[in-house]
């Protein structure tokens, strides 16, 4: 099914009036923007459906996963408009736009911006955030102006223009330190102690044997742990959306992300994903710096195969008014962040990881998902091989570094 009048809310004394999108201005001005030809390779399996594509909102789309999103879109026959505030300490004087694309320099957390880039759209997807586990909890109130108050503004802006489906980006970080197996069976343990980490224990132990536990896969109804603030921060941006869904009758899906790489990652920042920060350690000359002894457990997920999910997700609204969904978005086979730190150094030919047993508060040991529900309701799945993705980041072009 299309993006016809069926995803509007019909609530028309919320409604305001708008000018048609020709005559709108923002604190920017509407741009045609970029030279780059918009990728249509395949992203993921899953729905195609192309008949009656209307036009999507992608906020945030010109960060990393937010571009991919573009693209895809753009190669499924979507009309496609980007909201982002293009912040200098995140894009620097980069403007990475396909040709055609319409871009409104705006802020999520601005209602008056929100507005502005909403009028004419189909369905939101929502990806501007501020990721990663950060510096110090001084980030906090960064973190959640721009996750929860800014998801807040989208949401009350999407009620009064009636536009009633949503995609938004979460993560696995919602599920704390993942589910376990002890004596007793299934377990959540409790955050790892500092002792512990000191001592180069790692592994969590279970509270009542004391003997270390086997990981499992975690399913989408499992409990919540949110144990920093970016997973505080993402899990409040799903329950808003599930709170608009019963008000309003919109749909909404969440899309708990694994850890995304790829072309096109920035570099050299603590807000990036530790696949970015291994490449860029080694395009300085430098080994990756592997955190505790490199054993932590995770599901690394090609940002092409990302945007292919938000497209199955984005139909999967046209059909489930009145209702919210989170799904776990990953490519279904662990590996570990060794791993991870060795194929990049050997397809890179760059020096060796170095493990350093360090570790950071508030990171987690081992988290991976099942993505069992989105391959059986979306018809997504994963494409890309960890192998054949890890030989093409070695050497793909990262987002330039903001000075």
């Amino acid at each position: 099914m299309g993006c016809g009048r069926r995803g509007r809310l019909l609530a028309p004394h919320r409604r305001r009036q708008f000018p048609l999108w020709e005559g709108i201005r923002v604190s920017g001005s509407i741009e045609y923007t970029g030279t780059d030809s918009a990728e249509t390779e395949p992203a993921g399996t899953g729905s195609t459906r192309t008949e009656s594509a209307g036009t999507v909102l992608v906020t945030g789309g010109a960060g990393f996963i937010g571009r991919a999103v573009v693209d895809a879109a753009l190669g499924r026959g979507w009309a496609v408009r980007v909201l982002d505030s293009l912040r200098r300490d995140v894009h620097g004087d980069e403007q990475p736009l396909p040709e055609g694309v319409e871009l409104v320099r705006g802020d999520v957390t601005s209602l008056d911006d929100v507005r502005s880039a909403l009028v004419g759209v189909d369905v939101v997807c929502h990806q501007a955030a501020k990721v990663g586990l950060g510096v110090d909890f001084a980030d906090a109130p960064d973190y959640v102006a721009s996750n929860v108050l800014g998801t807040s503004v989208v949401l009350a802006a999407m009620t009064e223009l009636s536009v009633a489906r949503l995609v938004m980006a979460s993560s696995m970080v919602v599920y704390g330190e993942g589910r376990y197996r002890g004596a007793g069976g299934a377990i959540q343990p409790p955050p790892r102690r500092v002792e512990d980490l000191e001592a180069g224990a790692f592994e969590p132990v279970d509270p009542t044997t004391g003997l270390s536990l086997e990981p499992l896969l975690v399913h989408e109804d499992a409990d919540l742990d949110p144990r920093n603030v970016y997973a505080v921060t993402k899990l409040a941006q799903e329950n808003l959306a599930s709170a608009w869904t019963i008000a309003t009758g919109g749909s909404a899906a969440a899309l708990r992300y694994h850890n995304v790489y790829g072309p096109g990652m920035p570099q050299n920042t603590p807000y990036a994903g530790v696949a970015s920060l291994f490449r860029s350690a080694l395009e300085r000359g430098e080994a990756p710096r592997v955190y505790e002894d490199g054993g932590q457990r995770r599901d690394f997920v090609h940002v092409r195969d990302v945007a292919g999910a938000n497209l199955a997700a984005i139909d999967w609204t046209a059909d489930h008014p009145r209702s919210f969904r989170a799904f776990n978005v990953g490519s279904g086979v662990v590996h570990t962040v060794g791993d991870l730190a060795d194929r990049l150094s050997r397809y890179t030919g760059g020096a060796a990881p170095v493990t350093t047993g360090q570790y950071r508060l508030g990171d987690v040991r081992h988290i991976t998902a099942s993505s069992a529900r989105i391959h059986a309701e979306l018809g997504w799945r994963a494409s890309v091989d960890f192998e054949d993705g890890m030989r093409e980041f070695a050497t793909a072009p990262l987002r330039a570094a903001v000075r």
